[in-house]
């Protein structure tokens, strides 16, 4: 078993000056913690990989592919590999749980 607390990781997330902290890989999946603070741009391109989003905090929309949602705490979005997608209009520092599947590269 492996198991992670939250706060830790985003002590070494922001130790490390980096939006995203992968902090788990395994042979079918990788999870990390990508954080973006109010008003930043999200610099993200389409991946190769699956992806699932978990809202931890914050508030912002997300636009995948036509479609644009706001998300919150609890919000988990959905992304297919190769569709644009970017978090945008980013009201509250936003913290959000990546997995990856198969794993990022």
């Amino acid at each position: 078993m492996k198991a992670f607390r939250l706060d830790e990781l985003e002590a070494e997330r922001a130790a490390n000056d980096g939006a995203y902290l992968q902090f788990l890989r395994e042979r079918n999946m990788s999870v990390g913690l990508y954080a973006l603070d109010a008003g930043d741009l999200d610099p993200q391109q389409p991946h190769n990989q699956d992806e699932v989003y978990l809202v931890v905090s914050g508030r912002a929309s997300i636009t995948v592919g036509m479609e644009t949602t706001q998300v919150g705490r609890g919000s988990v979005v959905y992304v297919p590999a190769g569709v644009a997608h970017k978090f945008h209009h980013i009201t509250e520092d936003l913290r959000v749980m990546v997995v990856f599947s198969p794993p990022e590269s």
